[in-house]
């Protein structure tokens, strides 16, 4: 197939494990839904189950547990038009008149915090603005904990990529009686669960008890073998919270909390209803209402999967989060860890047909351990998008570039969507697409604006941000 990308550098297509991979699964020690809840990835809503036995070229079951060597890489710089000041101008733009109620961004690059700010406001009721330890619930974004909690367990040989799950839950059961056998926790952080796409939602919704619905596991109709197929689950995808317990001996929120809450520095960061309610200042999720917004109270249900969707946490925390993706915290999460989390396990072509960005910009997609992994445009992209109502967010890394960023924000409103697409390009360089709703006069008056002799400050206080300086 022809790339449809003219002006980048020559690449493989989806053989996505010779593009997108340097390891596979091995570490240091083992080197939707309804019309109002999406908890699969906002827009993302991959309909296909997806057989491995289609697409030859993804990384094997039987690989996926084998150590592979790291192979280091040397980055290269953003795009030297990078401005972060242009990029907050768009997000304010966003918050203008309430088109959306609040919103918080976080860029870095290098290990580098190059902005970490709240725009907008917290509640449409009672209004207070958003700031940067403003707490958001982050629906689908909590996956990349959950797969990060369990290689840290398999990095110190606690467990391994291909346990067997019914060895920590007895009690598994599906209706072919072999499979539950043969899931391995690499199957679980992957959606190689072999049931259809996201089972049991619905009943999650109807506040449905997630043990009840593990039992209930055993009356869903097998779409393949454990680790043959692809389907993107919640429920299902939680059952590496048990995991974590039974090895840790720890409850899995604990477990997160202790090794990557606390290390890291996210002081902000919670889990569940409750952690959300306890936050010194936390976003209200917001519905429309007539030609507004209102905003509702968080609704408990996909709470209760803490491993596919329970975390709550500040765009200050977030920043932490993707300075130690990006791999400038060795301490807490080590290179070869992060090599196994964010590389492509299972194909997901039918998810580059999701949206616009993606029908543009994409030429493989993939599913790593709590992971998306993309070639968007010739580089590989680190990704995850998750909603739950009233909020929504999305974040993506290149490590090609050692750069990562992420987007929250208070509503069900898609229109902050296209900042992932506008970030992306204008770190590595493509030419400006109008992929996000702003004043197109924006950046013009940015430019001007920019080349303004500087005013000498009269006093008073002012706040600095870091500017991207590419190299």
């Amino acid at each position: 197939m022809k790339s449809r990308h003219p002006l980048r550098r020559p690449l493989v297509r989806l053989g996505l494990i010779g593009l997108l991979m340097p390891a596979a699964l091995g570490t240091a020690a083992q080197s939707p839904t309804s019309a109002d809840v999406v908890e699969n990835e906002g827009e993302d809503d991959i309909a296909a189950i997806v057989p491995l036995d289609e697409h030859p070229a993804v990384v094997s079951r039987e690989d996926a547990v084998k150590p592979q060597p790291m192979v280091p890489g040397q980055t290269r710089p953003l795009a030297s038009t990078f401005d972060v000041t242009l990029l907050e101008a768009m997000a304010q733009d966003l918050v203008a008149n309430q088109r959306v109620p609040g919103l918080a961004m976080a860029i870095v690059h290098k290990g580098q915090v190059l902005s970490a700010r709240g725009y907008g406001i917290t509640d449409v009721k009672a209004a207070e603005p958003v700031d940067a330890h403003t707490v958001f619930r982050l629906a689908s974004l909590s996956k990349s904990f959950a797969g990060t909690v369990t290689g840290m367990l398999v990095s110190e040989g606690a467990l391994r990529w291909d346990s067997h799950v019914v060895d920590y839950l007895p009690s598994l059961r599906f209706s072919d009686p072999s499979a539950a056998q043969q899931l391995t926790v690499a199957d679980v952080l992957s959606h190689r669960v072999g049931i259809g796409r996201n089972a049991y939602d619905r009943d999650i919704e109807r506040n449905a008890d997630y043990h009840d619905l593990v039992q209930r596991l055993s009356a869903l109709p097998m779409t393949c073998q454990p680790g043959n197929c692809y389907a993107y689950q919640n429920v299902a995808f939680s059952l590496v919270g048990d995991v974590v317990f039974a090895t840790s001996g720890q409850f899995y929120s604990e477990a997160v909390s202790r090794r990557i809450f606390k290390p890291l520095g996210m002081n902000d960061a919670s889990y569940g209803l409750e952690g959300i309610q306890a936050s010194t200042r936390w976003a209200k999720p917001h519905v429309r209402a007539g030609g507004g917004w209102t905003s509702l109270m968080p609704k408990p249900t996909y709470y209760r999967l803490a491993p596919a969707a329970g975390v709550n946490a500040s765009i200050s925390d977030m920043a932490q989060w993707l300075v130690a993706q990006t791999g400038h915290r060795p301490d807490v999460l080590p290179a070869p860890l992060l090599a196994t989390l964010q590389a492509p396990i299972v194909g997901t072509p039918p998810e580059m047909r999701n949206s616009s960005w993606r029908r543009d910009r994409l030429d493989a997609a993939g599913y790593g351990l709590g992971w998306r992994v993309y070639d968007y445009a010739g580089e590989r992209v680190v990704f995850h998008g998750g909603a739950v109502q009233g909020y929504r967010g999305l974040m993506a890394m290149i490590p090609g570039r050692d750069f990562g960023m992420v987007v929250l924000w208070n509503s069900e409103s898609s229109l902050p969507s296209g900042m992932l697409p506008t970030i992306l390009d204008r770190a590595i360089g493509l030419p400006p697409q109008r992929w996000l709703d702003v004043d197109p006069n924006l950046e013009t008056l940015h430019a001007q604006r920019s080349h303004a002799p500087a005013v000498p400050s009269s006093g008073g206080s002012t706040s600095q941000r870091a500017a991207a300086t590419p190299e």
